[in-house]
């Protein structure tokens, strides 16, 4: 089945075609984050550990290096931004952002002052950050200085990330276990929910299961990582259902992160397996799309 987006054209012509996986990265402890920078994968391991970000060449996947950044807590994701140079940690258990200048490897922290979720860059080049439990979304300069809050309505239960598009409105995945309502919203700058995929739970084309993270892309297509349901999904930009991109037999264990590298059209996923009620180890797995 052939789709055309008239003033959007969607990366796949195929649209119940899943993507074709082209590589495993090693096993390790569990991956909650995933970014690119021009020739780079940064893939960010669980745990304590002052060695928690893993470099990859983005051609041969090999492993480059480990980022060493002291003071970590317990992270949740990482995002790479090319024109400050730098990647900036979501450090959840101290309630703070961490920066790596990665010319030089120059770390600076700052507080976000509420549990901090998924990150996203901002419209100038600062850092979004999704704190789940006060139902906000923050955005810092990248010298952490705080610009602006948007608090979403109570009925977005749980925010996990939030991704802000050209228009200045924001896409935002959230609900987990018995949350009412388990969505991808698009909400507006004054935190209005303007339209939203999904609703109560479920399994069906038209639902989601703990939608825990998105990526976007040029056209403002967007990426769901569909925990419970094990898959990736594409809506299109008004939020509708486009395709499953990748099916719950392409993972090991549960999507938890994702990607995408546009000019490459590849998408990368943490593949996390859970045992006794915990994430025990995950690696990435790389999709053409």
């Amino acid at each position: 089945m052939i789709t055309i987006w008239l003033g959007k054209t969607c990366l796949c012509s195929v649209c119940d075609a899943v993507g074709r996986e082209i590589q495993r990265l090693p096993q390790g402890r569990p991956v909650v984050g995933v970014t690119s920078l021009d020739n780079h994968l940064y893939v960010l391991r669980g745990g304590k550990s002052s060695e928690q970000v893993e470099v990859y060449d983005i051609d041969s996947y090999c492993l480059q290096r480990c980022l060493t950044v002291h003071g970590l807590g317990n992270v949740s994701d990482i995002v790479a931004c090319a024109y400050n140079r730098c990647a900036y940690i979501s450090d959840w258990e101290h309630s703070s952002i961490h920066k790596i200048a990665l010319s030089g490897d120059t770390i600076t922290q700052w507080p976000v002052n509420d549990i901090t979720s998924g990150l996203s860059l901002s419209l100038t080049h600062g850092v979004l950050v999704t704190c789940r439990h006060v139902l906000k979304i923050k955005e810092f300069t990248t010298d952490g200085q705080l610009v602006r809050e948007v608090v979403m309505p109570d009925d977005v239960d749980t925010p996990w990330h939030s991704v802000r598009l050209s228009s200045g409105e924001f896409v935002v995945c959230h609900g987990v276990h018995d949350d009412p309502l388990h969505r991808v919203c698009l909400v507006s700058t004054e935190g209005h929910v303007v339209k939203s995929f999904g609703g109560p739970k479920g399994s069906s084309s038209k639902e989601i299961n703990w939608p825990l993270r998105l990526a976007v892309d040029e056209n403002e297509f967007v990426y769901v990582v569909d925990v419970n349901n094990r898959r990736v999904l594409l809506l299109s930009p008004s939020l509708t259902f486009v395709r499953q991109v990748v099916s719950r037999d392409q993972f090991t264990g549960q999507p938890l992160r994702v990607h995408v590298h546009v000019n490459r059209q590849h998408l990368y996923v943490a593949d996390d397996v859970w045992k006794d009620g915990k994430c025990s180890e995950g690696r990435v797995v790389v999709f053409s799309v």
